[in-house]
């Protein structure tokens, strides 16, 4: 693969976007849980409390006839709001809405093209999506799953916004200039620090967490599967937290039920305990949210502490919770716009994408 390639290049025309978010809206259980109406339509959904209120969209995150998610992956904004979705799921690949709900694009056959794949082997290796602002510009790394059917994925991907590839690294990669081979077993997330440093976590593989500088040379690795400090049971996810006097890079631990939290040298600092099977991170306005895959979104202050617990589900089926609208099942990502709404995507055979404002009582 070269840096001509690009991963995304068609656009739809406004007439067909038009022509089909018209017939989604037509369809009131086109591509979403059926959500229990008759009390929402009543009164409106909410979760949290205080300031941390927030009250569902219940028309936000909608597809076109004919296009549905599958099981969420990750969900991302960009400096404009656009609210990226990833799911595993052949079309889209990729859908982008405006913070209003919008859907301004979907990426699906070319996605697979460029990549050399299938749109079935992409929805089989889906998983991670991180917005990077790297100096004046902005850029996507894609997280990509092994595919357990032949081995092929576990690969990072470096775009620009437009879909360019950048960079590649991964198992089934060879070197060239923009792409080099590493021994990912199976990737889960990535972060960028300030400075550039690349942080990756093999997290349902080896549990090793490597650092890379900005052009993707390799400077450090730590890890592997255990309790202690330093050793992992699924490094589901990573972030690097700049809130702090310094920057640190927090590793969500996500069977052993904690955070990890490291310098930017990889060296151990604390742990976060008590957590409900973290998946990954997003900081706004100084706090830091987190999905909990056991049914529950927290958020944690400048100093680890929890100020809120969002839509503990706990005790509802996977199977009966759009009967539930006030409750998470599985969150598996997250993030927030510039106004502070809240995204969430969910392990759920319909991903379940959803915008709650926030609406601070």
């Amino acid at each position: 693969m070269t840096n001509s390639k690009v991963l995304f290049p068609k656009r739809e025309s406004r007439r067909n976007f038009l022509k089909y978010t018209g017939a989604a809206l037509a369809s009131a259980s086109v591509s979403v849980p059926n959500i229990a109406r008759s009390e929402s339509q009543q009164k409106a959904v909410t979760i949290g409390s205080g300031h941390w209120t927030y009250t569902l969209d219940e028309n936000w995150g909608r597809l076109p006839v004919g296009m549905s998610y599958g099981f969420g992956c990750a969900i991302a904004v960009d400096s404009k709001d656009r609210i990226f979705v990833t799911s595993r799921s052949e079309s889209p690949c990729v859908a982008i809405f405006s913070r209003t709900g919008e859907l301004l694009e979907t990426w699906s056959n070319d996605f697979a093209e460029k990549v050399h794949f299938t749109t079935g082997q992409v929805k089989a290796t889906a998983h991670g999506l991180y917005v990077s602002k790297e100096g004046d510009n902005e850029f996507l790394y894609f997280t990509e799953n092994v595919n357990k059917a032949n081995g092929d994925g576990a690969r990072v991907y470096k775009t620009d916004m437009q879909g360019k590839v950048l960079y590649e690294i991964g198992k089934n990669v060879a070197a060239s200039s923009n792409s080099q081979p590493f021994d990912f077993t199976n990737p889960t997330d990535v972060a960028v620090a300030p400075n550039g440093d690349i942080y990756i976590v093999d997290g349902y593989g080896s549990q090793l967490v490597s650092r890379f500088d900005k052009n993707f040379t390799h400077i450090k690795t730590i890890g592997g599967p255990g309790k202690e400090h330093g050793q992992f049971k699924t490094c589901h996810g990573v972030w690097v937290r700049t809130q702090a006097k310094e920057p640190e890079v927090y590793i969500a631990d996500r069977t052993n039920g904690r955070l990890e939290i490291y310098s930017m040298d990889l060296d151990y600092r604390r742990t976060v305990s008590d957590m409900r099977a973290p998946c990954c991170f997003y900081e706004h306005d100084g706090h830091l949210f987190i999905p909990e895959l056991s049914a529950r979104v927290t958020i944690l202050d400048r100093d680890d502490k929890v100020v809120a617990h969002l839509g503990d589900g706990t005790g509802i089926k996977k199977e009966e919770i759009d009967q539930h609208p006030a409750a998470f099942a599985t969150p598996h990502a997250l993030t927030l716009d510039s106004a502070g709404d809240l995204y969430v995507i969910e392990w759920l055979p319909t991903g379940r994408p959803r915008k709650f404002k926030h609406t601070p009582a």
